[in-house]
Order: structure tokens, then C-alpha cells, then sequence
């Protein structure tokens, strides 16, 4: 596991780099942000069972986990005001865009009713952050309508991947098949989070 996570994994700088990776893949949702957050969790868990070659200074479990949720809503928050102040260029993207088209239309809908639960549940799903960060943006929500959703999603996603990684490394120890089953409970989130935001609106 420590091939795999590096020098980094004994380091403070493992917090920045989750950060900035958390930060970012609202604007590239390919970046690994997930499998980095549950690799240090794993390594984490894996040196305070005494398995596994894991150095001693590893990420603290709280502390990570706050970075990741913190990193998700300054990304969120970032994306937001972008596609807040949008532009002409921007409002077409998402004219063209059905997906953001559709984000737009069921986000604006269940703010007013005063539930946010799609904001949660998107933060899951493959590149869902972004589309719902940008269409809320773009429908211009307001900040006290969309901000505490996108913290409980924050939360909720980075408690669930340092959870995975946590007792993943707990159970299985600082091995591939630890990292495996995680990333499988991940990817299962984030395929059922993906199949609720695309279902059409119950009404």
C-alpha cells in the first residue's frame, strides 16, 4: 500500500494533496479524488492496527476528513459563482447541454420546495458535483439555498470514502484487496447516486 500512496502518506503535504484534488475535480471530474481520500484513510487505519510497512506520521481520520468535505465546498462554492456571473459563452454550453439543462430545471424546483436532497445525492454520482454546482449557479439559487446542501454533501461524501478506506484497513489490512473492495463500494455510490439524478422528476 505504501507504493501506492508514497512518500506522501507519511507527510503533512497528504492533506494538500487531497485538497487540491478534491478542489479540482469539480472542473475535471476525472481526477482521482475518491481513490486518494480512501488510499490515505486505509493507510491510516492499516499503522494504527500494525499491519502492513506504514510509516507512523499518516493522516489523522478527523483532519482528513474535514479537508476533503472543506475542499468539496470551496470547489462547489467556486464553481457556483462562476456560472453565477456565466456570460454568454457559458449560457449556451448549457443550453446545449441536457443533462445541465435537466440539473437546472429539478435543482431550481427542489430548492424552492426547501429540499436540497439532489445536491446530496449528486455529489456521489460521476461529474453530478459539477453539473449541479454549475446549473445552480447558472439558474442563479441563492447562496442560503444551495450553500448548507452542498456542505451536507461535502460531509456526507468525504465521512462515506474515509469510512470505506478506514475499516477497509481495519479488516483487510494495508492490501490491494482492502483498496479493491473500497473503491467497488465507491463506484457503487456513486452508479446508484448517478441512476437517481438521471430519473425524471416524480410530478
Amino acid at each position: 500500500m505504501l507504493e501506492l500512496v508514497g512518500a506522501l502518506t507519511g507527510s503533512p503535504w497528504i492533506y494538500a494533496v487531497v485538497a487540491l484534488s478534491v478542489l479540482f475535480d469539480v472542473f475535471v471530474p476525472v481526477l482521482p479524488s475518491g481513490v486518494i481520500v480512501i488510499m490515505s484513510a486505509t493507510a491510516a487505519a492499516a499503522a494504527g492496527t500494525g499491519t502492513g510497512h506504514v510509516p507512523r506520521a499518516v493522516p489523522d481520520i478527523l483532519v482528513l476528513t474535514l479537508c476533503a468535505a472543506t475542499a468539496s465546498v470551496l470547489g462547489d462554492m467556486v464553481a457556483y459563482r462562476l456560472a453565477w456571473r456565466g456570460g454568454e459563452r457559458l449560457d449556451r454550453a448549457i443550453a446545449r447541454s441536457r443533462r445541465l439543462t435537466s440539473a437546472q430545471e429539478r435543482l431550481g424546483t427542489a430548492l424552492a420546495k426547501g429540499g436540497g436532497i439532489l445536491v446530496v445525492i449528486a455529489r456521489f454520482a460521476p461529474a453530478g458535483r459539477s453539473i449541479v454546482s454549475l446549473g445552480a449557479g447558472a439558474a442563479h439559487r441563492k447562496v442560503r439555498e444551495f450553500l448548507p446542501w452542498s456542505a451536507l454533501a461535502g460531509v456526507a461524501w468525504a465521512g462515506y470514502s474515509v469510512a470505506l478506506g478506514y475499516f477497509g484497513g481495519q479488516w483487510l489490512g494495508a492490501t490491494w484487496l482492502a483498496t479493491g473492495v473500497s473503491l467497488l463500494a465507491l463506484f457503487a455510490a456513486g452508479a446508484g447516486a448517478a441512476f437517481l439524478v438521471r430519473r425524471p422528476a416524480a410530478g
